[in-house]
């Protein structure tokens, strides 16, 4: 096997915005009721996360889909499109706005629904941002090829995350290994198949835990890069047989009915051209030094 490369100097490199956006209730009902019938009032998406980072446990947390760090969004409908498909998972984030002005950040994940950005900063800019502040990021990586495997497809990957993951394959066969901190079976998939894998997440079902157990998940830590078996993302998340999707975990643990841990799509293969291999060290902590790793964690 040999590092395989990609059209880095042909991708281009544009600029894109939101402000951080405030935590928000649809329908003002403070109550979720979970796959047990039991109505819960928890913190859930927006917002910014002080004591969640990538890193971080992605279970267990007295949370709803709880997002770690910053949340992103652009209040212009057609704007936060452009926000939410062309900023890519390692881009670079900057504030622009505020006390926190000029502090850099990195984009660790995307979350559909209200189709949003998430951003990891470093715990002093945390304390000096408020609602509203402006953040620029320099998006990259849209159009990206692996040479000499066009049977792998990436999506939402940016360049600075895929060189530090230093991937490998075989050009003779066309096969791509990517190592992953766990792999989940396509079956365990829920809110979000079919919806388009260019933007947003969808979730890993967490609600069975014997079945988590069996397949070694209980460990899920946001940030981790994972497969999943079964899943092309070619075109929208779709089960196939034999393909193989490579996704990152961006979001928490819920308690709605077919939810759990939210996973953006970084690479799939309709004809299974990609080989997980387990490293526990796959997360994006460890390969872009953010979240927990900023404090040596």
């Amino acid at each position: 096997m040999e590092k395989v490369k990609i059209n880095q100097e042909r991708l281009v490199q544009v600029s894109v915005m939101g402000e951080v956006h405030a935590p928000h209730s649809r329908g003002g009902q403070p109550y979720g009721v979970g796959h047990d019938g039991v109505a819960r009032v928890l913190p859930g998406t927006g917002g910014i996360t002080y004591n969640i980072r990538v890193g971080d446990s992605a279970l267990g947390w007295a949370a709803d889909h709880v997002e770690p760090g910053v949340t992103v969004l652009n209040p212009n409908e057609e704007e936060n499109n452009s926000l939410n498909i062309l900023a890519c998972v390692g881009n670079e984030a900057k504030v622009a706005s505020g006390d926190a002005k000029g502090k850099v950040g990195v984009v660790t994940g995307k979350h559909g629904g209200s189709e949003h950005i998430l951003v990891d900063f470093p715990p002093e800019a945390l304390e000096a941002l408020v609602h509203g502040d402006k953040i620029l990021i320099r998006a990259w990586g849209r159009g990206m090829e692996i040479e000499g495997f066009p049977e792998v497809k990436t999506l939402n990957l940016s360049p600075q995350l895929f060189e530090a993951m230093g991937l490998q394959g075989d050009p003779h066969t066309g096969v791509l290994t990517v190592p992953v901190a766990a792999i989940v079976p396509g079956e365990l998939m829920g809110s979000g198949v079919g919806a388009s894998s260019e933007r947003g997440d969808y979730d890993i079902m967490t609600n069975d835990r014997e079945a988590l157990a069996e397949q070694g998940l209980e460990g899920l830590r946001l940030g981790d890069i994972v497969a999943i078996k079964d899943h092309d993302n070619s075109f929208g998340r779709n089960w196939r047989k034999g393909a193989m999707s490579i996704g990152i975990v961006v979001h928490s643990d819920c308690f709605g009915a077919g939810h759990g841990p939210g996973v953006t799509t970084l690479l799939t293969s309709a004809t299974g051209k990609i080989v997980p291999q387990l490293d526990k060290g796959a997360n994006i902590a460890h390969y872009l030094k953010c979240g927990t790793l900023r404090e040596g964690i």
